[in-house]
C-alpha cells in the first residue's frame, strides 16, 4: 500500500518562503518520478516541478527560478522549497507519484494548503 502524507504548508507574507515535504511509504520511491502539482479554486490542477529517478527535474515556466524541486532517497522524502512566493501562489499542493511503466500506477497526496498574503 503506498501512501504519501505532505507537510509544510501554511500562510506567509508574499516574499517569502516556505518548504513543502512529501513522505512516501512503500518500495517504489526510488524507481518513480515524483512530482508537485497544486489546484486553486475554481481552477484546474496544475503541474509544478518533477524530478525523475535519475534526478532529471522540470518545472513550469511560472515557478522556475523560484521553486526548486529535491528528493533524498534514504528518507523516501520529496521536497518542494518555494522562495519569492507571491498571492497568486496561493492554492492547494499536492504530491504525486508515478511509478511502473505504462500505464503507470499513479498516487497522490491529500494536499497541503500555501496561502500568501499581500
Amino acid at each position: 500500500q503506498v501512501q504519501l502524507v505532505e507537510s509544510g504548508g501554511g500562510m506567509v507574507q508574499a516574499g517569502g518562503s516556505l518548504r513543502l515535504s512529501c513522505v512516501v511509504s512503500g518500495s517504489i520511491f526510488s524507481s518513480s518520478y515524483l512530482a508537485w502539482h497544486r489546484q486553486a479554486p475554481g481552477r484546474q490542477r496544475e503541474f509544478l516541478a518533477g524530478i525523475g529517478s535519475g534526478g532529471y527535474t522540470n518545472y513550469v515556466d511560472s515557478v522556475k527560478g523560484r521553486f526548486t524541486i529535491s528528493k533524498d532517497v534514504a528518507k523516501n522524502t520529496v521536497y518542494l522549497q518555494m522562495n519569492s512566493l507571491k498571492p497568486e501562489d496561493t492554492a492547494n499542493y499536492y504530491c504525486y507519484v508515478q511509478s511502473g511503466v505504462h500505464p503507470y500506477n499513479t498516487y497522490w497526496g491529500q494536499g497541503t494548503q500555501v496561502t500568501v498574503s499581500s
